[in-house]
């Protein structure tokens, strides 16, 4: 079993990214502002060793912290 290093919160915002959302919209999904959401995925891309939102999604998805994107298993 591996650690996660993701906040519940964290695998949130990124399990949204993964869908395509900008901050805005996942500000908007979340009841947060898109600064809080833009520091919530600078902080999961510290984490998880990314550099952008695509690297990070594409890591967190490998880990096993956020599942494959819904629009895939549909």
């Amino acid at each position: 079993m591996t650690t996660r290093v993701l906040t519940p919160r964290l695998r949130e915002v990124l399990i949204l990214a993964s869908d395509g959302l900008t901050a805005i919209q996942i500000g908007d999904a979340l009841g947060l502002s898109y600064r809080t959401v833009n520091q919530y995925l600078s902080d999961a891309y510290k984490r998880l060793g990314a550099r952008n939102r695509t690297q990070a999604v594409t890591i967190a998805v490998q880990r096993g912290e956020i599942p494959l994107a819904r629009a895939a298993a549909e």
